[in-house]
Formats: C-alpha cells, sequence, structure tokens
C-alpha cells in the first residue's frame, strides 16, 4: 500500500533558475512524512510534540535526484513503509512529475520518548502502521 500528496512547486521552493532548490525537497518529504502520519495513522505531529512531548526524528536519509523540478509543476510524492523495527521504522519516497521520476528517497524515523530517548513505538501507532504495510489500514 502507499500514501501519495502532491506538492505544487511554488516560487519559494525554487532557485533563481526556476528549479526545486535541493533543500527544498526535504522539507517536502517531511510534509509527506507529517501528513501521512495525520491522514493514515491518525496521529498528527502536534499530537506528538505538543500533547505528548515526544517526537519522530528522521535519523537517517539517503536521497537521489534523477531529474529538475520547475516552477509551476504538480509533483507527485508517493510514501512506501517498507520496516518497522522496534523503535524506528523505513520509509521510501518517491518523487514524480507525470511518468517522469524526479527524486527517490529513503529514510528512517525513530520514535522518541519525552525524556529524550528512543523507546518502542506505541502500540497503537505500531498497529496502524502494520495494518499500512500489510495493505489494510485501519
Amino acid at each position: 500500500m502507499s500514501y501519495t500528496r502532491i506538492i505544487p512547486i511554488e516560487f519559494n521552493h525554487c532557485d533563481p533558475a526556476g528549479i526545486v532548490f535541493y533543500p527544498r525537497y526535504f522539507e517536502m518529504t517531511n510534509s509527506v512524512m507529517e501528513n501521512f502520519f495525520a491522514d493514515v495513522l491518525r496521529y498528527p505531529y502536534a499530537r506528538i510534540t505538543v500533547e505528548e512531548h515526544c517526537s519522530v526524528p528522521t535519523v537517517r536519509l539517503v536521497c537521489d535526484f534523477k531529474a529538475p523540478s520547475r516552477l509551476g509543476e504538480r509533483v507527485e510524492f508517493t510514501l512506501e513503509q517498507t520496516r518497522i523495527g522496534g523503535a524506528s521504522a523505513n520509509f521510501t519516497i518517491t518523487a514524480r512529475a507525470g511518468a517522469e521520476l524526479r527524486l527517490t528517497v529513503e529514510l528512517i524515523l525513530v520514535w522518541v520518548n519525552a525524556q529524550g530517548r528512543a523507546e518502542a513505538w506505541p502500540a497503537v501507532i505500531r498497529n496502524r502502521m502494520t495494518a499500512f504495510m500489510e495493505g489494510n489500514p485501519q
């Protein structure tokens, strides 16, 4: 199963040549993750950070840039979860404009408790992640 979000490329994403300035892709992938947590897992970052004083930082990120994205395009970001561990989870995000692949990102998130230490995913999140990976979102 996958989660998709379309992000229109705006002026604020671009360098003077009108193409996406590469750090902006990291903001976009973070937005995809944040929306995945809210839309699919029904566990928004606001709940995690503001209410529970926990976090889900990205601890590893590998990105391959395949082609530039330009001002005015609509880029489709697709997230797939590839693994869930004790305190970590692996994801792959691809971005395409039409049929053209723009980038691939592999990343790992970790559940961090209010004391700033990694610990096991809360059961409700683990169950929803597992269901998503199995193609049976709850």
